[in-house]
């Protein structure tokens, strides 16, 4: 595995760096949002690997790396703001879309006009994606669908839902699955906000009943929905970004170690402490090594596949054991809330450790991916029960 960069890509990284000197907000006001998003959109660096024909930018996968890589470094603000859209709604319909679906959604997701939620959990199934039952039956030139999907990120935000439903059984239970492109403001969609433990409101239920979806709003074809997720989701778990944001996180770990105090010494002096936070910043170089074997196979033209799981099960732990660590740092201002003008930084590791299951469940559960490097990636034998 070559670590370095050509020089012509060495030169793109110089580019980004003196672009987001230039244009990255200094106070986050609205308009200087407004005018950030303008600038990266001009550059093509929104949607930058998407074809030149759907108005992406036509980069290589390195450029794309080092793209993210370098605004994650610099905090600066997210090239464009429909996060969904870009991360795999966009692909998925680039690869599996008619032209008339590429006419009509990629313009919009690139250019941030709305937002997209993924309706793919469901009540009695989770992360085992390929035991959907949302019921879905044809019925001339549409599709009817009744059934209730479960901790669907931003749904009530959401213009648009990319939706797995069931419209048949084959031999295998990953038979018979469709993905479906929903408006939400269809009638029979009912949207319920799920109130997680920090008072936030990420997630929602969604439900629907006899819902009536065009057949030209499917999204690949009928009992292809399978394929276009696993695509979809792949492209999701190998996102470098990651490793940058657990970086971040810690750095702020660190700070945290030297301002708090463990037997009235500095918690950075103690050696448990720099026990834990050196295991942390193993870890998250492994993944960050890992990322870099995902992107010499991309390279590679080969395909990505289960291996991407391992960052995604890292991760989930990750985040776990830094909002645990970080409140054992504080002590016993570690179970006060932001509103207290004690607790150290303005209450984000409480938040930290009690928003984490968005994080971890997002995606696929530690249990799913546990499952899937057991079976696929070391050869074990399938679980019975999954």
């Amino acid at each position: 595995m070559d670590f370095d960069f050509t020089p012509e890509e060495e030169a793109f990284r110089a580019e980004v760096q003196a672009f987001i000197a230039e244009h990255k907000p200094k106070k986050g006001t609205p308009q200087e949002m407004a005018t950030w998003h303008e600038k990266v959109r001009e550059k093509r660096w929104v949607g930058f690997s998407w074809p030149k024909d759907v108005g992406g930018g036509g980069g290589g996968i390195a450029q794309q790396v080092i793209l993210k890589e370098e605004m994650a470094k610099a905090k600066a603000p997210s090239l464009g703001t429909c996060f969904m859209g870009l991360a795999w709604v966009g692909p998925s319909i680039i690869e599996y879309g008619t032209e008339e679906q590429k006419q009509q959604f990629i313009p919009d997701i690139l250019d941030g006009k709305y937002h997209w939620c993924t309706g793919y959990s469901e009540p009695d199934s989770g992360s085992d994606l390929a035991s959907v039952k949302c019921k879905c039956e044809r019925d001339g030139d549409e599709y009817v669908v009744t059934g209730q999907k479960i901790w669907t990120s931003i749904a009530m935000w959401s213009k648009w839902i990319i939706l797995l439903v069931r419209t048949g059984q084959g031999e295998s239970k990953h038979d018979g699955i469709t993905c479906l492109l929903v408006p939400m403001d269809t009638q029979g969609i009912t949207v319920r906000p799920i109130q997680n433990m920090s008072g936030g409101t990420m997630f929602a239920e969604v439900f629907f009943d006899e819902v009536r979806v065009p057949v030209e709003n499917r999204l690949g074809e009928e009992g292809q929905g399978w394929k276009v997720t696993i695509s979809a989701l792949a492209h999701e778990r190998s996102s470098i970004a990651e490793v940058t944001s657990l970086q971040r996180s810690l750095e702020g770990l660190r700070e945290l170690a030297r301002k708090s105090t463990k037997n009235g010494a500095p918690a950075a002096e103690d050696r448990g402490i720099r026990r834990r936070l050196a295991s942390i910043d193993a870890r998250i170089e492994a993944m960050r090594l890992n990322g870099m074997r995902f992107l010499t196979k991309q390279l590679k033209g080969e395909p990505v596949g289960a291996e991407t799981s391992v960052n995604k099960l890292t991760r989930a732990e990750l985040e776990v054991e830094i909002g645990e660590l970080a409140l054992e740092m504080q002590g016993s201002q570690g179970v006060l809330g932001a509103g207290s003008g004690a607790v150290p930084d303005r209450g984000k590791w409480q938040n930290h450790a009690l928003n984490w299951p968005e994080v971890v469940i997002g995606g696929g559960t530690p249990n799913i991916q546990k499952n899937i490097i057991a079976e696929r990636i070391l050869g074990l034998p399938k679980d019975p029960e999954a």
